[in-house]
């Protein structure tokens, strides 16, 4: 079996089973199985799998027709320009999620303490490390999620402090400059909706936040004033339709901003505490 014939078959496999970009798809998934990058097998169409690569491929392409994210597969995700490791005990970082690390370089210059809460891969926590040179901790409920992050954090470089806690109960009063998160906001009523990749493989405890989507931005903007320092920044990132709901938790706030997508959809809320 050629790269090139392995490439066709998968695609079609894939196209078959409905999965979205299924070319694009069968590229990851091809290089994946040959240790290459894609640019090796577009060259040399003609080069033979070894039987080890193909039964790679064919059960990596399986995997992915059964619903399993590519991501998943691979142990790969970009964000901010760096390759994460993610694994099911993890949310996989989406594109959209930076523009919270936007938000919080811009409104919070010269933090010198960050906490990202609920951490997951440990993307924004690294991310902000790295761009800020800050003291930056990070908490999360689950101790499998803690131990991705900090094998994202040694392996970027990144110098971040975990705990394995349930949002900010671990963390000291008054000792942060900023609070960054990417809380669970979808509402159990509609899990039923999700697509599969999503509610069959990514962690519930990080997805799902009670029957309103809202339990978890509650308790955070709750808890908030107690951990941050006066006149510190919270950065939260909105679901969908949350957006006026934050913002009235935010009301007393100061300098609120809710800050849009590229697709105009309010995407973050800012604002500092009194």
């Amino acid at each position: 079996m050629t790269a090139g014939t392995a490439l066709t078959q998968g695609t079609q496999l894939l196209e078959g089973a409905g999965i979205a970009v299924p070319r694009l798809t069968a590229e990851v998934l091809l290089g994946f199985a040959m240790s290459c990058e894609r640019v090796s097998f577009h060259a040399h169409p003609e080069r033979e799998l070894s039987e080890t690569e193909w039964l790679h491929y064919g059960r990596y392409l399986d995997e992915r027709m059964e619903g399993k994210p590519t991501q998943y597969i691979t142990h790969r995700q970009e964000f901010y320009g760096r390759e994460f490791r993610v694994t099911p005990d993890v949310l996989i970082p989406r594109p959209e999620t930076e523009h919270v690390v936007e938000t919080a370089l811009d409104v919070a210059r010269g933090a010198g303490r960050i906490l990202d809460v609920g951490t997951g891969s440990g993307a924004l926590a690294v991310t902000l490390q790295l761009e800020t040179g800050a003291e930056v901790w990070a908490t999360d409920i689950s101790a499998a999620a803690a131990a991705v992050a900090a094998g994202n954090a040694a392996a970027l470089g990144a110098r971040v402090g975990i705990v394995v806690c349930d949002l900010m109960e671990a963390v000291a009063a008054r000792s942060m400059d900023l609070v960054v998160s990417n809380p669970p906001y979808v509402p159990e009523t509609a899990k039923a909706g999700l697509q599969r990749e999503v509610r069959d493989w990514e962690p519930h405890v990080a997805l799902f936040a009670g029957e309103s989507g809202f339990d978890v931005y509650d308790r955070i903007v709750a808890d908030a004033p107690r951990v941050l320092r006066p006149g510190g920044w919270l950065v939260l990132e909105l679901g969908f339709g949350c957006h006026e709901h934050v913002q009235r938790l935010l009301a007393g706030w100061r300098d609120l901003r809710v800050v849009p997508d590229l697709a105009g959809i309010p995407r973050v809320a800012a604002a500092r505490a009194v």
